[in-house]
């Protein structure tokens, strides 16, 4: 009798692994607890791969030998609860996937820069002419492209939650941006717990494998410490040449190892010290998968950058519209509001995901003219944010929200979009929220 496979959660990872599930013989249902989009409907239709919606209908899920969970659904939901205590192994979609391909994984976590840094090193390797997919948080999930390509390598942007459900899996590449707080919501609001999911990106490395950090990042100095690291260590710095890979100095973008690389700072296509990180992460990645210095060059230079991170969305009546909606945590605005070179109104709000907003306070002060709450709760930016003595407007949609900074906005003026928190409150994802802000530019 084929081994019993449920799926919870028919989006992207959910569907994909349902699909592979099917294909490797097992038995196989999804089951949603919210509505599932057509275009998801369909393809499990097409596969006759039984499904639910709206429910989880207990005796069709606890008779699994094996969950696979969506990275959306908590540890505390109650089927999830009733499955570990029936002790039913839960695993994630990328678990289940690298069990059916032999490709090279180059995995990249961090609180921030994950899309643009996944993004830059699959630009990068398709440049190359390398046979390389993109899965994980962004285009297709990986077990849909196992179970219907044929990649040599695999470029995948990994989440805490993701890695949470992660047991056997390896990256060949591992690459750990930064660790700052975010998501403590899902964590107990206990930081440890969300930094032990990040540094399970380095379970089951070996003396083949490669990690890549950030060697200034102060949690990842004092968590390294914890670890006796297998893989060939990577390390990158803005502030220091020595021991490291990687490092920016004197306007020059250098790798080391494995063979020598040097670049004009000035020619890299992405600005700001943040995308310095990301930039050096990808080029020590693309160097270690064999790529010629000709071709890295040109794509550390070409690269367009990412949908809805630092994005220009326009420039009406002089002044810039800048949509970075991907910016879901404080840490992310940080970056965002330091690049800044002109006076800003700062849109930020949505849901709270226990947010300190304490790190911004002194680049608030001294970047920004005025402050636009756009959340259905505001109480909280209130209380941190009153008090600094900028005009404050309240609003509750985005319509409300780009009126407001019409208003207040004055020729080279920046309006910035970087709302350090997630946007369920009032928008279907950071996606919506920020085609909504770029429409609205649009039409101003």
């Amino acid at each position: 009798m084929a081994k019993r496979i449920v799926i919870l959660g028919a989006a992207e990872s959910g569907v994909g692994a349902a699909i592979l599930a099917q294909k490797e013989g097992f038995d196989v249902f999804v089951s949603d607890k919210g509505s599932i989009k057509e275009h998801y409907k369909q393809m499990l239709n097409e596969k006759n791969i039984s499904w639910e919606e709206l429910k989880h209908t207990e005796p069709l899920i606890l008779n699994a030998d094996e969950i696979i969970k969506s990275p959306g659904i908590p540890e505390d939901s109650p089927i999830v609860v009733k499955l570990r205590n029936k002790n039913i192994p839960v695993i994630s979609e990328i678990e289940f996937a690298g069990r059916y391909t032999n490709a090279k994984m180059i995995c990249i976590t961090g609180s921030n820069g994950k899309t643009t840094t996944t993004s830059l090193i699959y630009h990068i390797l398709k440049e190359a002419g390398y046979n390389v997919g993109l899965a994980g948080n962004i285009g297709q999930s990986l077990a849909l492209q196992v179970a219907e390509q044929n990649y040599d390598y695999y470029v995948i942007e990994l989440s805490s939650f993701q890695l949470d459900n992660m047991y056997r899996f390896r990256a060949n590449i591992a690459i750990l941006l930064n660790i700052t707080p975010d998501h403590l919501d899902r964590y107990d609001n206990k930081m440890q717990n969300y930094i032990d999911a990040k540094m399970r990106i380095l379970q089951n490395q070996t003396e083949e494998d490669a990690f890549i950090y950030w060697a200034d990042d102060p949690i990842i100095k004092q968590e390294l410490k914890k670890y006796g690291i297998k893989a060939h260590a990577c390390p990158f710095s803005l502030v220091s040449k020595e021991g490291m890979i990687g490092y920016i100095a004197d306007g020059h973008y250098t790798l080391e190892t494995p063979t020598p690389f040097n670049m004009e700072q000035e020619n890299l296509s992405l600005h700001g010290r943040h995308n310095m990180y990301n930039s050096l992460a990808a080029g020590i990645s693309a160097k270690l998968a064999g790529i010629r210095n000709d071709i890295l060059r040109q794509g550390l230079a070409d690269f367009e950058g990412v949908e809805h991170r630092l994005e220009k969305a326009g420039r009406v009546r002089g002044v810039e519209y800048i949509n970075d909606s991907k910016a879901t945590n404080v840490d992310a605005c940080w970056y965002a509001l330091e690049s800044m070179t002109s006076p800003t109104i700062l849109i930020i709000g949505g849901k709270d995901k226990g947010n300190d907003y304490t790190a911004i306070a002194g680049l608030v002060k001294e970047k920004c003219k005025a402050l636009v709450f756009l959340g259905a709760d505001n109480s909280k930016l209130h209380a941190f944010f009153d008090s600094f003595g900028l005009p404050v407007a309240d609003t509750h949609s985005m319509k409300e929200c780009i009126d407001a900074c019409y208003r207040i906005a004055e020729p080279g003026d920046t309006v910035l979009l970087s709302p350090c928190c997630a946007s369920f409150d009032l928008f279907k994802n950071m996606e919506d929220r920020g085609e909504q802000f770029k429409s609205l530019v649009r039409a101003l």
